[in-house]
């Protein structure tokens, strides 16, 4: 495109220029040479070091899908580079669209600079309700693994992810290079590495290679590289890159893999330095380096020249709209560029037989061929398909294995944002890894919940808990930590047997907006009488008749899970023949129902606590996690005697029988909590 260079200069200046007011001002936003002291905010804070070549990527990108034969669209993988996204939305006219306050003119600018870093309660991270937010980044390092699962089989678009080069030694991005061998089908992805070679403290590793390293190392990991340095923004570094954006674009819509290191100076188009402390290619440069502008007039100098710099009367007209090069820029984008497309999500019945889950291999597999029947599902593993017994889908083509829990995490969550549905099936004990990337995922889903309540849940399948892999394999700590969230998406289902857990994954496949979290043993081959399978569902938790006396109970028994199911099962009839106890069973098939009514929107209120356990009945709780977990939820509020049977960390390894025996999860255990509670009761 003829003009391209000079629409990516003036927005560039734009977009870095806001960005520098949002960081430093109060108010006065346009007119440098007048500032005085009292405009400035008192204590500037914010991050300036990634806004130049940030700033320099989403123009580009903007600019590249202007006449370009792919549509490019950029996520932002640095939570600290808000500040530039909210710079551009404010350009483009979609942060009004969300908080119209912040108009696109003189007056809304004035506001957001006033308001930075608040923005009518945006914050100053990237936001997912603004352009290239997609990836909530406040877990450095998912952006690449998230862009992979969003671009999985959309071969209409190429998705760039802005990556820094700090961000490039986590280890889910990492992984990410090479993991993108394991996906099949068309992944159209173009990261854009934003080189500049500081870290927050020191040195980043890949600043410290030359181009040779930084092209040996894309290389090796089956990308082709491109390196484009840019030390300053005029005519012909923007020419250069729009053309290396442009052919990598094509390349990756293609099927290349190819990646772009776009290199420039750590803080570069700001102060070199201020008040004698360097400042340009430095860590200085990371967070805003004028820290103290009204007080020390040398600083407010070095302000004013900075934003001076970049010419804003060019930019703007006095009413703060755009003028010349820069409205024709952002006509073009407003014009051209299209919507960003969720795919609509299809409403789907559960649709579960009775035979669906004579195992715990036959549940899944039946379950999950049927609904990728449809072509938007996508199962994810770290490796252990075969392991979970599910050998027989490793080489179904919506199936993906790698061992990495991040990278498959940030597959499922881009691959959902989508509009699609997908299940990520690990070991419990390796489920900790996500604790960090689910819980800001659950901070992203909570704050788009209102535009988009309809996106398909994210689910989690886990298997192979503690009780069965003993010392080295038990720990179920995710589910705790969710919990202690309180956060009213998350669902703990706890299906008691194979048919249950069938009924379980196509609940959650067919649900939007939660977090579904399913816990099933991989060795469980016995199932229950089904007949309250409709109440569990609707529920999430149902009296077992066949195992409960009819009158009104002395204890009532809980099952949470397969494994206590099997426990209490065996135990019922000891209880009785000990103490002629009469007995109620109540199998939880989500946990969440223990929990409080106005947190959890399946909690059970004190009227339907009284109906289901019994009133003033004595409780016996027994879970596959820990007992912080179910203390968590009912918070001393059943006004009974209550135990809680669970998982403990075991001291040292032993057998399954020993520690089940150590935990009470047996049925001398059982029995002996049932005669405490009787105990106290009595």
């Amino acid at each position: 495109m003829r003009d391209a260079a000079r629409f990516a200069d003036a927005l560039w200046r734009a977009v870095t220029y806001v960005s520098v007011a949002q960081l430093h001002l109060n108010s006065n936003p346009l007119s440098p040479d007048l500032l005085v002291p009292e405009q400035v905010k008192p204590h500037p804070a914010g991050h300036w070091g990634t806004v130049p070549g940030t700033a320099f990527a989403l123009s580009h990108a903007a600019i590249g899908s202007l006449g370009g034969s792919v549509e490019i669209m950029p996520i932002l993988g640095a939570g600290h580079a808000g500040v530039v996204q909210i710079a551009m939305a404010w350009l483009t006219g979609e942060l009004a669209a969300i908080r119209p306050q912040f108009s696109p003119d003189a007056d809304g600018l004035s506001r957001l600079v006033r308001s930075f870093p608040d923005v009518g309660g945006l914050g100053a991270e990237v936001s997912p309700l603004l352009p290239a937010g997609s990836y909530l980044g406040g877990q450095l390092g998912g952006a690449l693994a998230f862009a992979q699962g969003m671009a999985l089989d959309i071969p209409d678009r190429v998705v760039m992810p802005i990556l820094g080069d700090g961000e490039c030694e986590t280890p889910t991005t990492a992984a990410s290079w090479l993991a993108a061998q394991a996906l099949p089908g068309p992944c159209p992805v173009l990261p854009l590495v934003h080189v500049n070679g500081y870290r927050m403290g020191g040195r980043s590793q890949l600043g410290r290679m030359d181009d040779a390293g930084l092209c040996a190392y894309a290389d090796a990991l089956g990308w082709k590289p491109a390196v484009v340095r840019v030390d300053a923004a005029g005519h012909d570094e923007h020419q250069e890159f729009h053309r290396a954006l442009q052919a990598a674009a094509a390349a990756t819509a293609a099927g290349t893999r190819t990646v772009i290191f776009l290199r420039c100076v750590k803080g570069w188009s700001g102060p070199s330095e201020v008040s004698g402390r360097p400042v340009l290619n430095s860590p200085n440069a990371h967070k805003t380096p004028i820290t103290d502008p009204r007080h020390r007039p040398e600083q407010f100098a070095a302000l004013t020249a900075w934003l001076s710099s970049y010419r804003p009367a060019e930019l703007f007209n006095t009413d703060g709209t755009p003028r010349e090069m820069l409205a024709d820029a952002l006509n073009l984008i407003r014009r051209d560029t299209p919507p960003r497309v969720v795919r609509p999500r299809v409403s789907r019945a559960r649709s579960v037989s009775l035979q669906d889950g004579r195992s715990f291999s036959e549940a899944v597999t039946t379950v999950l061929r049927r609904h990728a029947a449809t072509g938007d599902l996508r199962v994810f593993s770290p490796d252990e398909m075969g392991s979970n017994r599910l050998g027989e889908l490793v080489d179904e083509p919506w199936v993906s294995e790698i061992l990495a829990e991040e990278v498959l995490l940030g597959w499922l969550a881009g691959w959902t944002a989508t509009g699609r549905r997908g299940l990520l099936i690990s070991y419990e004990a390796f489920a900790p890894l996500l604790t960090t990337g689910l819980v800001q995922l659950l901070k992203q889903r909570r704050l788009i919940n209102g535009s988009s309540p309809s996106r398909p849940s994210l689910n989690l399948l886990l298997t192979s808990y503690g009780w069965n892999n003993v010392y080295t394999h038990g720990d179920p700590s995710l589910i705790t930590a969710l919990l202690a969230t309180g956060e009213p998406a998350v669902r703990v289902l706890t299906p008691a047997d194979p048919g249950r857990l069938a009924a379980a994954v196509d609940d959650a496949l067919c649900s939007t907006g939660k977090l579904n979290v399913i816990l099933a043993g991989k060795h469980t081959v016995t199932n229950r009488p089904m007949e309250t399978i409709d109440e569990e569902l609707e529920r999430g938790l149902a009296v077992w008749p066949h195992l409960s006396d009819l009158d009104e109970p002395d204890l009532t028994l809980v099952i949470v899970g397969d494994l206590p199911a099997a426990v209490i099962s065996k135990a019922v009839p000891e209880i009785r023949r000990r103490n002629g106890t009469r007995v109620r069973v109540v199998a939880v098939h989500d946990l969440t129902v223990l929990g409080q009514p106005s947190r959890w929107p399946a909690g059970l209120s004190t009227e339907e606590s009284d109906r289901y356990f019994g009133s003033a009945t004595p409780l016996l709780i027994v879970t596959l996690g820990h007992p912080a977990a179910v203390w968590g939820l009912i918070e001393n509020r059943l006004r009974r005697p209550v135990e809680v049977i669970g998982w403990h960390e075991p001291e040292r390894p032993m057998s399954q029988r020993e520690m089940a025996e150590t935990m009470g999860m047996d049925v001398a255990g059982v029995c002996a909590a049932a005669e405490r509670l009787q105990a106290v009761r009595t």
